[in-house]
């Protein structure tokens, strides 16, 4: 681990210096590859220089412990010597969590979609909950939310919606949503009082660029249409809609959410990229089945990972045994704490892996 470490400060030294080359900055490609490098190294190296300071430390300390008569300096020295070597030990951690194979994808911006599923009206109702946690979410990140497509029911749920959330790290902690939520309540629809089991399914997928996807334009179909729905917030009355229809892979992408044909074309091809990089990356997951089974639900999107219980005010994430006491807090954007125990719990999960081998 140190030897890679020690390569790792000698790059990281080496990218400040051609940083620092007045002509750097005339090419915008290689400006923004060496700051893109520079910033992913930073932790690490931030990390390894506090540790071999405290290595030092350590060091000295001990050879004032061998040389010094003072026994109030002699006291001083071992408080030094103990704070080093407990800051050693937490550094050693993060150094090593820090050092984990990062997901390319962990920059990227991320497209989510929300399915009702089993429940009928109800599902679709939970759906539009949903929808609005992650906006409350996304809005305490100070991140973007862009609305891609909607399909909306007449009392205010959504049978589905797909959304763009534009942001650093976004799909770094998003893609821990992937999966099957489940609510248990009384529906607003239900007269007698019974508690109703419903499901949405929720997907979480990187943003893909030109460069990751490449598409035949003669493997797509254009249609133009006027939007239609229920109205509301997702849909207008223009004759803008955009349909995508991709034939490879039979994928169809309708986008009506914006009042310019060209947005909403912009928006269908952002969207069709984004799926078929998905496919590539879940193509890639299945080859790769002992390294999926050690990550904490994020692939396997008919795994069932939560549950919203009202009657009790408790939302459970199954993947990890969190139960939390707090559901109107949560339904109101505040997952902060579910998603730091997921990244936690995913880390161990890696880590302990890593150890196996």
């Amino acid at each position: 681990m140190f030897d890679k470490l020690e390569d790792l400060l000698i790059r990281y030294e080496e990218l400040m210096s051609e940083l620092s080359e007045p002509d750097v900055a005339s090419d915008a490609e290689r400006f923004r590859k060496l700051m893109k490098e520079q910033s992913d190294l930073t932790p690490v190296v931030e990390a390894y220089r506090e540790y071999k300071k405290n290595k030092q430390n350590v060091e000295d300390s001990l050879a004032m412990l061998e040389e010094e008569t003072d026994e109030e300096l002699k006291e001083l020295a071992k408080e030094e010597l103990n704070g080093s070597k407990a800051q050693i030990e937490e550094l050693e951690k993060k150094l090593k969590i820090l050092l984990l194979p990062k997901d390319p994808n962990d920059d990227k911006n991320v497209i989510v979609e929300i399915r009702a599923g089993a429940g009928g009206d109800e599902a679709a109702l939970f759906a539009a909950e949903i929808y609005r946690m992650y906006l409350h979410y996304a809005e305490s990140r100070h991140w973007k939310v862009e609305t891609m497509e909607c399909e909306e029911i007449g009392i205010g749920g959504m049978k589905s919606v797909t959304f763009m959330i534009t942001g650093q790290g976004a799909y770094s902690v998003m893609k821990y949503e992937s999966g099957v939520h489940r609510v248990q309540r009384v529906p607003e629809t239900e007269s007698g009082g019974r508690i109703h089991t419903s499901t949405i399914t929720v997907a979480v997928i990187p943003e893909a660029e030109e460069v990751d996807v490449k598409i035949d334009e003669k493997d797509i179909r254009i249609d133009v249409m006027r939007a239609s729905g229920n109205g509301g917030q997702c849909v207008n009355t223009t004759d803008s809609a955009v349909r995508l229809t991709h034939y490879p892979t039979g994928i169809v992408i309708y986008s009506q959410t914006e009042k310019s044909q060209l947005q909403n074309k912009a928006k269908a091809f952002a969207l069709l990229r984004a799926k078929l990089y998905d496919l590539e990356c879940q193509k890639a997951h299945d080859a790769e089945a002992e390294a999926r089974r050690s990550q904490i639900g994020t692939g396997d999107r008919s795994e069932k990972i939560r549950t919203y219980n009202f009657p009790q005010g408790r939302v459970t994430d199954h993947r990890i045994k969190l139960t939390l006491y707090r559901l109107e807090d949560i339904m109101n954007g505040d997952i902060q704490e579910i998603l730091d125990s997921l990244i936690a719990a995913d880390q161990a999960a890696k880590l302990a892996n890593m150890n196996e081998i």
